[in-house]
């Protein structure tokens, strides 16, 4: 027995000694030995309890390093905690909660492919998963919890604890089945774009993928790079969709009507898309419950969550700065606030010149300048913000209050000074655009198959001017307002699986008035239109049981008071999946609509801003309505997508004043309408780490006013032919994508060669005769996102808009100078316009 004991006794301190003379070939010492040359080596004491420091070993810290890095050092590799009490003495203490590292691959349950760009959140840290569905987190505890979530499927919550026995595990997450049902195509184009069931794209911020040129998430420069849209003249305030006007695209941000929509007088939009949670595009199948927008409907959601934790995001690139931030006030209430302002007080870029010189060329900024008459242009002040508020309130786990406030606005002013009668006299114009909208909204969910929702809205839209003309001793005022309430009651039911029913009642109050005001010789003139608008609709959302046809019918009803005419319009949105790989849908539509821009005069407002808001009269502007119908079909298999719709679109009530004549038929006034007809075709592949796409459309559009002459002509939006072909790369965190973009040249109406000029008039060809040279651009742009410590994630980005630097002249019109000859005006597009930016998020 005695002889046992000697063996295992001995046999203990040989396997000690061992594991010492292991560490120390490891290079490690005893930490109480370390101790010690840090406490010669910093002049310090440390205190502690023996026991806490025992059988621990650890590498002598680098004699360079300062005393903060070295107890940081220090208390990672010994999971200890070192607190330095003054100067002089440091405590070491046991971690309450020992803290880990894991990792893992997200994996989607059903394809068995890794998922990217997931989120992965632990209290401040944060994790973005990669082209694997890989990620990493640090320093956890196993109280921690993990909340994983990922477009298109179900939000998955973790603890630390999880991890115990696998610290590096694959998670399944299961498909949201609310999401799939609703969408036929993930990712279309990129990441974050996707094709639903009922035709409409949704674009989601949070999750999108980069495209070429675009620096930030610009939702409104986001959807022109889907088939079909385009802005002609480079302006977010001037979307092009399927050949119509901007003004006939209803724009909603949650749910109140927008009438501006961009900065910069159009160049970027109005809308903070880090607060933007989704937009939704609609070309054709219109909901019944949506009014207005005879082309298409955008409607911009904010962020409708509750928030958990206080997020702040901090921005800044060469044209503005912005700030937003999500606080939780309890765990039923959070709020949220936005603001972005231009910086061009502070700095003036490069980026911004291009701009500059962009919005306001050809305008009465860039050309007040008369050197013969003493006329000097100086001290132009620019500048534009945005401001956005948002409460959410979960009353109960059924009721649900929301309170919005959103304020957009854009002003310049510039000094000009000329000598009259010997005395040097100064003048200030200035025009202001300003958008400001606010809602309360109110939902409940009775049960599982009843809910209701209201919705009361203000939203107003100010346009003013001021221009002085100091030669003449002339004040011209000019103001354009808009006065938009109402509210919209809604209620859905769901009978079955099958079928599910909605319907409501909205009412809408619309004023437009316009101002005109000049002091010499004294004359002024105000217009103003007011309508009222009541409206009910209802709609039956149908589907098979294998879920491969659905079929969704509506109807709506609107009475406009003021004429005292109905107009009933259908809504069809059918869809069917032929297989897995293939489907087809169809999609048709009537619409009315009652406001519109006109442009009276080529110089209104500065010649900054040429368009204002007009209402519906019925006498020289009628109601504008629309039919639409659409048939197309998507191919999806192995990472290739193919899409093709072909449309016809028809589009009474249009005035010659919304359309921007700027030939023979300028100062004419008449009303009639467009057909446009096309097709729009896309082909998308994706690789590992590669997404290259195609998109082509082909369209006809043509003008019909029986009082013109000719009657019939190419449309000033007619783009027969529009080619994208753009790609992106993404390796881990950095992101690249390059395109070009070109399209056919858009028309324009020269004057007759050889007889320009005729009676002191020109002499105009037939409309719209000839073209302008094709439009070719070409765009790159690269992002970058790392996270560094606690929590805080930075996002690196840089661009450049029309790299070749290409002069693409996007207007052409025709004046008579001082000595009666014929001057040519071209409107060029951008040119070569870099811009960097940078991104804080914690």
């Amino acid at each position: 027995m005695t002889l046992n004991r000697f063996f295992i006794t001995y046999f203990l301190c040989f396997i000690f000694n061992f594991s010492i003379e292991a560490q120390e070939k490891n290079g490690k010492e005893p930490l109480k030995e370390v101790l010690k040359v840090l406490e010669l080596r910093y002049q310090i004491a440390f205190t502690y309890a023996d026991e806490n420091i025992e059988n621990l070993f650890i590498q002598i810290p680098d004699s360079s390093l300062k005393l903060k890095e070295v107890l940081s050092y220090l208390q990672q590799n010994t999971n200890l905690v070192f607190q330095k009490l003054d100067d002089r003495f440091v405590t070491i203490s046991k971690s309450r909660n020992k803290t880990f590292s894991i990792c893992g691959f997200l994996i989607d349950r059903e394809s068995k492919k890794g998922i990217p760009g997931a989120s992965i959140k632990v209290d401040e840290k944060f994790a973005i998963s990669n082209d694997d569905g890989y990620f990493e987190l640090h320093d956890l505890t196993k109280e921690n919890t993990l909340t994983i979530r990922s477009l298109g499927f179900e939000e998955l919550m973790l603890r630390g604890s999880d991890f115990e026995a696998d610290p590096c595990k694959k998670i399944l997450l299961r498909p949201s089945v609310a999401e799939l049902k609703e969408v036929i195509i993930e990712n279309f184009i990129t990441q974050g774009i996707s094709k639903k069931l009922d035709g409409s794209f949704q674009i989601n911020t949070a999750q999108l993928g980069i495209l070429p040129g675009l620096i930030e998430q610009d939702v409104l420069q986001t959807i022109q790079a889907l088939p079909g849209i385009q802005s002609i003249n480079e302006r977010v305030s001037d979307i092009n969709v399927r050949g119509g006007t901007n003004d006939q695209n209803l724009l909603l941000w949650d749910g109140i009507r927008m009438y501006q929509s961009g900065h910069f007088f159009g160049l970027i939009s109005a809308f903070n898309p880090h607060l933007t949670e989704k937009v939704s595009l609609i070309k054709n199948g219109t909901s019944a419950s949506l009014n207005e927008g005879v082309s298409s409907t955008i409607d911009i959601h904010s962020n409708d969550k509750i928030a958990d934790s206080l997020n702040i995001g901090i921005g800044i690139n060469l044209i503005n700065a912005d700030l937003f931030m999500k606080i939780p006030l309890s765990k039923k209430i959070s709020i949220e606030l936005s603001a972005r302002r231009s910086i061009a007080d502070i700095v003036q870029t490069p980026t911004y010149d291009q701009y500059f010189d962009r919005a306001f060329r050809d305008t009465e900024v860039t050309s007040s300048v008369d050197t013969d008459n003493g006329l000097i242009d100086t001290n132009e002040e620019f500048n534009f913000h945005d401001f956005s508020f948002k409460l959410l309130h979960h009353i109960s786990d059924r009721d649900k209050l929301r309170i919005n406030f959103i304020n957009i606005e854009n002003r310049i002013e510039f000094e000009e000074n000329a000598e009259v009668d010997n005395m040097l006299e100064f003048r200030t114009s200035s025009l202001k655009q300003k958008n400001l909208a606010s809602g309360i909204s109110y939902s409940r969910t009775w049960n599982e198959s009843f809910k209701t929702n209201v919705l009361l809205y203000l939203s107003t839209y100010d346009l003013s001017a001021v221009n002085f003309d100091i030669l003449n001793d002339q004040k011209l005022i000019q103001e354009n307002e808009v006065l938009d309430t109402g509210i919209k009651l809604n209620a859905a039911f769901t009978l079955s699986d099958n079928l599910s029913v909605s319907g409501g009642y909205q009412f809408f109050e619309v004023g437009v008035g316009n101002t005109e005001d000049i002091n010499n010789p004294r004359f002024r003139r105000f217009i103003k239109d007011v309508v009222r608008t009541h409206a009910v609709y209802s709609e039956w959302d149908l589907s098979s049981n294998s879920r491969r046809s659905n079929l969704k019918l509506g109807v709506r009803a609107n009475y406009f008071k003021k004429f005292e005419t109905f107009r009933l319009e259908p809504r069809l949105n059918f869809s069917y999946l032929i297989s897995d790989r293939f489907s087809l849908e169809v999609l048709g539509e009537m619409k009315t609509q009652t406001s519109t821009q006109v442009i009276d005069l080529q110089n209104d407002f500065l010649g900054i801003e040429k368009r204002r808001w007009r209402l519906a009269n019925e006498e020289d502007v009628p109601l504008v309505t629309s039919q639409q119908l659409s048939a197309g079909f998507q191919y999806e298999f192995n990472d290739l997508l193919i899409s093709f719709d072909a449309y016809l679109k028809e589009v009474e009530g249009i005035t010659t004043a919304s359309q921007g004549f700027q030939n023979q038929f300028q100062f004419v006034r008449t009303a009639g309408g467009y057909t446009a007809k096309g097709i729009d075709f896309l082909i998308n592949k994706k690789f590992q780490r590669l997404n290259a796409w195609l998109s082509y459309s082909y369209a006809k559009n043509a003008f019909t006013f029986n009082d013109l002459v000719p009657p019939e002509f190419p449309n000033n939006l007619d783009i027969t032919h529009s080619v994208d072909l753009a790609g992106s790369y993404q390796i881990g965190q950095f992101q690249i994508s390059t395109g070009l973009k070109w399209h056919a040249g858009a028309p324009f109406t020269p004057p007759v060669e050889g007889s320009e000029i005729t009676d002191n008039k020109i002499n105009y060809d037939s409309p719209n005769a000839q073209r302008l040279e094709d439009y070719l651009r070409w765009d790159i742009s690269t992002r970058y996102q790392m996270m560094i410590k606690n929590g805080v994630r930075v996002e690196f980005g840089a661009s450049i808009w029309n790299v070749l630097d290409r002069e693409n002249t996007v207007n052409q019109y025709y004046t008579i100078d001082s000595e009666n000859q014929i001057e040519i005006v071209k409107q060029n597009s951008l040119g070569l316009t870099p811009n960097i930016s940078m991104r804080l998020n914690f």
